[in-house]
């Protein structure tokens, strides 16, 4: 959630840097709810002003001449009077704080300066790429064939127990994606110094909006039935970061490069909107598992984070050997509550495309100023809203593909990658 204080004092740039995300953000709208509030609270504080000076006022009125009985009366219809329309005022303010605090929950982040301009993925800007796309000496096959070849991959079973969009894993492929999910948890405990957190796979509404998932994405997510406020977790990031709400965190807890947190979960995704996308094989799953990277620091040291996070993500795919490139995302590809993001895309040689495999983000102060996550500055020894950033490192399914196309052989078995068949326990399926 934006800064009010920030969009009063230039209502306009604010609006003009949203243009960035092609997010319309009505500067009219903003001025009159705005004033609207600050006339309704005034009145509402005249009112309870002349309601204590009322109730003070039996004695002057007993001293002008008037009996008690009379005073009294008097000093209750004006106090009646008074805190009816008082009370009327309290609902005028709370009514058109509502409508303001709506305004701002439906604005996203401002994107930094450094994200380009564009309208979608087209316009991302390329920073760096790592290893040359995998070349064979056959034709290559997509995951799913490769899959659905060895026997390893059901999706006729999973749409019988779930219906589309679930895969049905067995065997050596079962065993692979759980090594990887492994491998990617002991890098980032042990190289990369993260806290390993295991957390609750439903969260509550308030988690949901602490994160920006709501209200803005409802229709992206799975809700339980019934009376229950408890929706499936999208991602770690929900539960995660939802760790530091209502938290001041002091400075020696944050230590040299703030807190640093992983988890590994299932995710639950409805993919509202992607009909017709991604359809056959694992890329776009309702249920899938991501190795989730989650970090609060200092506002200092929010940009910095970014890059070391993304590098950490990049680490994995260094170590399975996977060709990726690392892109800048434009202002109209750009997350809602994110100010930059670096996402990094997978060769996969059976689509012969790069595919995203992580998104890391720096949401500023953006997600903690609904949280109220907050560090204790020890300059001033005032708690101050503290920086977040996420990343994925890596999606495991998505890691899964990229293994199964770029290590396939011609005779559609699979060479594990060193690093991987360790905790497969064979270096080679089929």
């Amino acid at each position: 959630m934006l800064d009010i204080k920030v969009v009063r004092q230039d209502p306009a740039r604010v609006a003009a840097e949203l243009m960035k995300k092609k997010h319309q953000f009505s500067v009219d709208e903003f001025l009159r709810l705005d004033a609207e509030r600050k006339t309704a609270d005034v009145s509402s504080q005249d009112l309870l002003a002349e309601r204590k000076r009322a109730s003070k006022q039996i004695g002057s009125l007993i001293a002008g001449g008037m009996s008690v009985d009379d005073a009294k009366a008097e000093v209750n219809a004006t106090l009646e009077r008074l805190s009816s329309q008082l009370d009327a005022a309290v609902e005028d303010a709370k009514h058109v704080q509502a409508k303001l605090d709506a305004l701002l929950l439906d604005t996203p982040n401002l994107p930094d300066d450094a994200v380009p301009e564009g309208n979608d993925e087209t316009a991302n800007e390329l920073v760096s790429t790592w290893g040359e796309p995998t070349t064979f000496e056959f034709t290559p096959q997509d995951h799913s064939d490769l899959g659905e070849g060895l026997g390893l991959l059901d999706f006729e079973a999973a749409s019988r127990l779930s219906g589309s969009r679930f895969s049905v894993l067995k065997g050596a492929l079962a065993r692979v994606q759980r090594g990887l999910a492994q491998l990617m948890l002991d890098i980032h405990t042990r190289e990369h110094g993260y806290e390993e957190v295991y957390v609750p796979f439903l969260v509550n509404r308030d988690s949901m909006f602490g994160t920006g998932q709501l209200p803005k994405f409802a229709e992206d997510s799975f809700k339980l039935d019934g009376d229950s406020e408890y929706y499936l977790i999208p991602t770690a990031e929900v539960p995660v970061t939802n760790l530091f709400r209502d938290q001041i965190i002091s400075d020696e807890a944050m230590g040299p490069n703030g807190v640093q947190y992983v988890a590994h979960t299932p995710c639950f995704r409805s993919e509202a909107g992607s009909y017709g996308r991604d359809t056959r094989g694992l890329i776009r799953q309702h249920q899938f598992e991501k190795v989730e990277l989650v970090q609060v620091v200092r506002p200092s040291q929010s940009d910095a984070a970014l890059e070391r996070l993304t590098g950490h993500a990049e680490r994995i795919l260094q170590v399975l050997g996977l060709p990726y490139r690392k892109v800048r995302l434009c202002g109209g590809d750009l997350g809602f509550s994110a100010a930059m993001t670096y996402d990094l895309e997978v060769w996969l040689p059976g689509q012969q495309a790069y595919r995203e495999i992580s998104s890391c983000s720096n949401f500023r102060d953006y997600q903690a100023r609904r949280i109220q996550a907050r560090w204790r500055n020890p300059e001033t020894g005032k708690p101050e809203l503290a920086h977040t950033l996420n990343g994925s490192g890596l999606a495991v399914g998505r890691t899964l593909v990229a293994v199964l196309e770029n290590y396939q052989q011609a005779d559609g078995s699979i060479v594990l990658p060193q690093a991987l068949a360790k905790y497969v326990g064979k270096a080679r399926i089929g």
